[in-house]
């Protein structure tokens, strides 16, 4: 089987990226690299004699070689861009979020599965050690019934021009959530600032809720003196915490929990007790998650199967994306996601198959 041919679009700081990991794999070759600006594109060059630039996504468009598209452009552009790149018959991955609307997404959805092409969205963070063995945990019930996710993502900048700190940072957050959780949230609420006379909230407090208690919080903010990536998932046997800028220990377990016991003389009484047990810094898979991403792009198209990061995936972030941003233009009222406009009932359980070529 011949090598996947690939044009990556967008030569800024992820397209770089994507870039270098998709020029390193065995099983695709990356043969064109486009983008607007002349200096990205020498960038690249210089970095990648051999790979041919254009400025010209048309040219990428009706190129026989290209198999796949990356797109690692301005959000504003990837549903435009996606949608020509399919209807050229072409497989797109496009980086976080997949697109602006969920209107955007289903109809990407939809056009993949008419054209038999994949469609996958960059959530990286679900091809990390880290997350990968909390995904494992979870399933396997080793955490006991889930209580809570918490998540902490700031720093200072980088600010976007296009989008606000919701749309930028809380998309990891998310998708990790719904990796994890694989479960149907009921309500959304979010509250959002701007500061420095800039259209965009930088600061946004998130909370989604789900049936039995189960609650999220999201806190993302372009405005802290300090980067924080940190992650809390509580369940009722063990905790952990997920500290994305640890260099080692990414991930620590702790055999930590409450424990109520009912006084039997006086039914009312509810005793609280506390379990301390050991805390565990599993060893962790410590491959490139964006290196496995791309891997299961290619695999995913090779193999005519969905990828783990399918159109799907990308629906149910953007949907949570859009219900928050209701949210907070409606000063933090409680979104209901059982209402027609946000409901996934008909989707939910719907793998993106793709009858790749």
């Amino acid at each position: 089987m011949s090598n996947l041919r690939i044009a990556v679009v967008g030569c800024g700081y992820w397209g770089q990226n994507l870039l270098r990991n998709f020029c390193e794999l065995e099983e695709a070759e990356v043969v064109l690299v486009c983008d607007f600006d002349s200096r990205a594109l020498g960038r690249a060059k210089r970095r990648y004699p051999a790979i041919e630039v254009t400025q010209s996504y048309s040219e990428v468009l009706a190129d026989p070689r290209v198999d796949a598209v990356v797109l690692a452009t301005p959000v504003s552009t990837h549903y435009p861009f996606a949608k020509q790149a399919l209807q050229a018959d072409k497989h797109v991955l496009v980086e976080k979020p997949l697109a602006q609307s969920t209107a955007q997404v289903l109809d990407l959805i939809e056009l993949a599965e008419s054209k038999g092409k994949i469609l996958m969205v960059d959530h990286t963070f679900l091809y990390t050690g880290a997350v990968r063995r909390m995904k494992a945990m979870v399933d396997s019930g080793e955490i006991g019934q889930l209580l809570y996710f918490d998540s902490v993502r700031i720093s200072l900048g980088l600010v976007q021009s296009d989008i606000n700190v919701l749309w930028d940072l809380a998309p990891h957050d998310l998708s990790i959530m719904d990796y994890l959780f694989e479960r149907e949230p009921i309500s959304i609420s979010a509250t959002g600032v701007k500061h420095l006379n800039t259209p965009h909230e930088n600061i946004a407090y998130v909370t989604v809720q789900f049936e039995g208690n189960l609650i999220a919080h999201f806190h993302v903010n372009w405005l802290a003196p300090v980067k924080v990536r940190r992650t809390l998932v509580g369940g009722s046997k063990k905790m952990v915490v997920y500290d994305d800028t640890e260099n080692s220990e990414k991930i620590k377990v702790y055999d930590k929990g409450v424990i109520q016991t009912q006084d039997p003389e006086r039914r009312e009484k509810m005793l609280t007790g506390y379990r301390n047990g050991d805390m565990l810094a599993p060893q962790l898979d410590t491959g490139e998650a964006l290196r496995l991403m791309a891997r299961e792009f290619v695999a995913s198209i090779n193999e005519k199967r969905a990828p783990l990061s399918d159109g799907y995936a990308g629906y149910r972030v953007v949907r949570l994306l859009e219900a928050a941003q209701r949210s907070i233009e409606q000063n933090g009222r409680m979104i209901s996601l059982r209402d027609e406009h946000f409901s996934t009932s008909a989707i939910l359980n719907t793998s993106n198959v793709a009858a790749a070529d």
